[in-house]
């Protein structure tokens, strides 16, 4: 069975990408990935304060107001805290290439504009197959616009294309107010993929403490639907590569990712969750799933059940919407039903 898939202009051997988590910080780690049949590695991201320990966009961001509420701001980890300096990031990007035959993909993380540029270069030089631009950014200042917040998304892509000569990829948010324009403003900006989606970690609230607490939970499958949604609409609209990230956990997530329109399918929670070893048990079930469903290739699944041939996908939404509210029964009138007891 060929399972094999086109990611950035790179040629994949199946649809399998481990994505940025810690695992990645080990080169045994990526390893036993590729060991276990991974097509390529994602490594973990360089973050734009280890770059520099004071990030000027995100200093402001947390530290005003630190006087009137600084125990809502406590988790907020000093910038000496993380780990990884940019040396030795791109050390461990020169010897991930020295040490597996599958594509490295580097991250780079960050929210100000300027300081792109000579981190996607050294990034580039140490070996990178391609890059992923992960903007994790919250825009909480009222007098800042969406096309502002677009904006932030579009100078960071140039600056990086100008920059590099490597495949480049975004990782969004699903927040945007109308994501396949954004989609294509990016395209027209020379991305090469979109990565959809970041997940935003929301902190939750200690009330007796009165304190914001950290609050990381694994993904599950149920979160699949809203990226599985945005690839099947953006499949064949815009001409860029689609990985889908978030919700992979099963055999049947990752043909569902690549039947709407994913190049690739990318994990993190369920490694961490269940170990490297996943990646063999994955393999093995899409190409077993796709021999009983007499397949040739991955290539035939990938993009069947997009959108490209519908003319009017945004009533194909209106209609799925109106389907599923009209379909659903309450439990407890199911059971009222079935024993008589519904007036």
């Amino acid at each position: 069975m060929d399972l094999s898939t086109t990611y950035l202009g790179l040629k994949l051997k199946n649809p399998l990408v481990p994505s940025s988590s810690p695992l990645m910080r080990s080169l045994g780690n990526l390893r036993q990935m590729e060991d276990a049949g991974a097509a390529a590695v994602v490594l973990h991201s360089l973050f734009e304060e280890q770059v520099r320990l004071e990030s000027h966009t995100l200093n402001e961001y947390l530290t005003h107001g630190t006087e009137s509420y600084a125990e809502a701001l406590s988790y907020f980890p000093d910038a000496p805290e993380y780990q990884t300096g940019p040396e030795e990031y791109l050390e461990h990007i020169r010897r991930a290439k020295e040490a597996l035959d599958i594509p490295v993909i580097a991250s780079l993380n960050g929210v100000s504009s300027g300081w792109w540029m000579q981190f996607a270069r050294d990034i580039e030089q140490a070996g990178a197959d391609a890059l992923e631009l992960n903007i994790y950014y919250v825009p909480t200042d009222v007098e800042m616009s969406s096309e502002d917040v677009e904006q932030l998304y579009l100078d960071a892509l140039s600056v990086v294309k100008t920059a590099v000569s490597i495949p480049v990829t975004m990782k969004l948010s699903p927040y945007f107010s109308a994501m396949s324009h954004m989609a294509k403003r990016l395209a027209d900006g020379g991305a090469n993929g979109l990565v959809l989606f970041n997940r935003f970690y929301q902190p939750d609230l200690d009330l007796e403490e009165l304190e914001v607490v950290p609050n990381l939970k694994l993904s599950s499958s149920v979160e699949l639907r809203l990226p599985l949604r945005w690839i099947a609409i953006l499949y064949g609209r815009v001409p860029l590569d689609l990985a889908l990230t978030t919700g992979v956990h099963t055999v049947m997530d990752v043909l569902k990712g690549v039947a709407a329109g994913a190049a690739i399918t990318m994990l993190a929670s369920e490694l961490l969750a269940n170990g490297i070893p996943r990646l063999m048990v994955l393999r093995s079930g899409i190409e077993s799933w796709l021999i009983d469903h007499e397949y040739e290739s991955l290539a035939q699944l990938q993009g069947s059940m997009s959108q490209i041939n519908c003319a009017e996908p945004a009533a194909f939404e209106r209609a799925n919407y109106m389907r599923v509210l009209s379909s659903f029964t309450p439990p407890f009138l199911r059971y009222a039903t079935a024993y008589g007891l519904a007036g």
